[in-house]
């Protein structure tokens, strides 16, 4: 017997392909009904979505929520254990874990846009370029990707940001140069199976060329597969940021960042723990939730998937 939800859905597939004046509204609004209700079965990715607005909530408003300065000091409250006038404890110089893990997320969710930002496109712009147009572009844009790809993403990054300077926009940087590769070569992979079908010869044919069909047909195709990899990205970029703020190549003292904070915490891991575990969970928790979140968007932005 066919329950109400599976008679909406077949309606709402009825709706998709009928043939009126609005149909190309109809199309869109359809697989965006249709998109939402494959993601919201997933309670996964709902989870993970609801963690990062929650991340966004508390950076816009860390003033407020924040009860204590993130870089006043306090030798004198130095190290006091979890309790109700510190949520989570002080650190070796007095100030607030707490505080300085909800003015952490500020900087967060900084360094994965900026990266997000800058890799993205340039990814995109490479590999729909050497796929669209191969030959010798193809193998000259692609082993420069290989080159890349050789190597670890963080000892890369460390590379770069060891020779541009400690900082968090040199950290920036290092880590929008490492990120890119993988995004060239999905794009390329998509280019590869779009470039040569009808639509595109016949575009062709009207005397488009080259940069209008890679930007206005060939680019737009390559974003679903491309956001879903972005997302699932944002877990190693944090952990990458995390790295050089660990090692002290990213945002510098008194900056609270969360790798900083837990390479702060390590000297007293034993006696102190919540000195390094409380940053830690923090980047424990932000990671799984855009884990969370690219599963969820895959089921619903991969073509290949069946909603």
């Amino acid at each position: 017997m066919m329950t109400n939800k599976t008679l909406k859905t077949g309606r709402m597939r009825e709706w998709l392909r009928a043939d009126t004046p609005d149909s190309a509204f109809q199309a869109w609004s359809g697989r965006a009904y249709l998109g939402l209700l494959a993601f919201m079965k997933n309670r996964l990715a709902v989870l993970g979505l609801l963690i990062i607005v929650a991340l966004i909530v508390i950076a816009v408003l860390a003033p407020v929520i924040a009860p204590y300065d993130p870089v006043e000091t306090d030798i004198g409250n130095r190290l006091q254990p979890l309790s109700f006038t510190h949520y989570l404890g002080t650190d070796e110089m007095g100030r607030d874990i707490f505080s300085r893990i909800v003015f952490g997320s500020r900087l967060t969710l900084y360094i994965i846009s900026l990266v997000a930002i800058i890799a993205a496109p340039v990814g995109i712009l490479v590999g729909t370029v050497a796929g669209y147009f191969g030959g010798i572009v193809d193998t000259v844009l692609m082993r420069i990707t290989d080159i890349f790809l050789a190597f670890p993403k963080l000892i890369l990054a460390l590379a770069f940001v060891s020779a541009l300077g400690p900082g968090i926009e040199n950290a920036v940087i290092a880590i929008s140069i490492t990120s890119w590769p993988p995004y060239a070569r999905i794009a390329r992979a998509e280019t590869l199976t779009i470039r040569n079908c009808d639509f595109i010869k016949a575009v062709r044919l009207q005397g488009a060329g080259a940069l209008r069909i890679i930007t206005g047909h060939i680019m737009p195709l390559c974003l679903p597969s491309l956001i879903i990899r972005v997302t699932l990205d944002m877990a190693g970029i944090i952990l990458t940021a995390a790295g050089l703020g660990f090692l002290g190549l990213g945002a510098q003292p008194p900056t609270p960042e969360w790798g900083a904070m837990t390479a702060g915490g390590r000297t007293y891991i034993i006696d102190h723990w919540w000195l390094i575990s409380m940053p830690g969970s923090a980047i424990f928790i932000v990671s799984l939730a855009f884990n969370l979140l690219g599963d969820g968007l895959r089921e619903v932005l991969d073509p290949r998937s069946d909603n």
